[in-house]
């Protein structure tokens, strides 16, 4: 960490648990906060909210949405501890971006809740309580009213309440790396007017992506939409299989 990085002491990290990216970003984050100490505060942001097409209905005007249902479930444990939240998030992420399952399967989101030694009725009472709807939805708004279109999605409290969006990856990186990534992040917090560097995307880029998306690509019951658009990912290369 560069001596001159912005000091930096909580994140609040909004995420949606459907997003590889976000996963992946994750992954790093939980690093860096082991590392230094950081509090990271897990909010919401819905990619079915924000790329909903006319005339179809809100995630909270449907009985159950994946993400957003998700969401719910996380919201409910929020209220009573943060690292509740923080471990379920990690595991329905992990299930469906690393071993291509289908959390956003209710029976599915109870299995996984009992993994977490949790009760597994939290799923059903999430739902039953109109109330998760308002907190999804409020931290959602939070992201909109910034600006802000995806996730990862970072605020720094300590910072004004900055906002930025990314970093985007596929290979988090750990340790050393983990934190000079860190210092390259925070270091925005300098230039508030700095708004966009971007590394163009390769075809090579494009086939890592839809390798390291392979479980999603998989497991997904919905069209992936990026700002609008629909997502076309190459095909990821078949898994080499032993002959008989």
């Amino acid at each position: 960490m560069t001596s001159d990085s912005p000091e930096v002491r909580t994140v609040d990290f909004h995420f949606d648990v459907m997003c590889p990216y976000a996963y992946q970003t994750s992954v790093w984050m939980r690093d860096v906060r082991d590392q230094l100490g950081l509090t990271v505060n897990w909010k919401f942001f819905s990619l079915e909210e924000i790329n909903r097409r006319e005339g179809k209905k809100h995630p909270w005007e449907r009985e159950w949405s994946y993400g957003w249902s998700m969401m719910r479930v996380g919201s409910l444990l929020r209220r009573s501890s943060n690292d509740d939240l923080d471990r379920w998030y990690e595991r329905a992420a992990r299930a469906l971006h690393v071993e291509g399952h289908k959390p956003h399967e209710p029976d599915v989101a109870r299995h996984l809740l009992a993994e977490l030694d949790l009760d597994p009725g939290i799923v059903d009472a999430a739902i039953a309580d109109p109330t998760t709807h308002d907190e999804v939805r409020t931290d959602h708004d939070r992201v909109v009213a910034a600006g802000g279109y995806g996730v990862p999605t970072l605020f720094f409290p300590d910072h004004g309440h900055q906002c930025l969006f990314g970093p985007v990856l596929i290979d988090p990186p750990t340790g050393d790396a983990a934190l000079r990534l860190w210092a390259t992040v925070t270091s925005w917090l300098e230039f508030p007017h700095l708004f966009e560097l971007q590394r163009p995307k390769t075809a090579d880029h494009g086939r890592a992506i839809a390798e390291t998306f392979r479980p999603y690509l998989e497991a997904r019951d919905w069209v992936s939409i990026d700002r609008g658009r629909e997502v076309t990912f190459p095909t990821p290369t078949p898994t080499p299989t032993a002959a008989n």
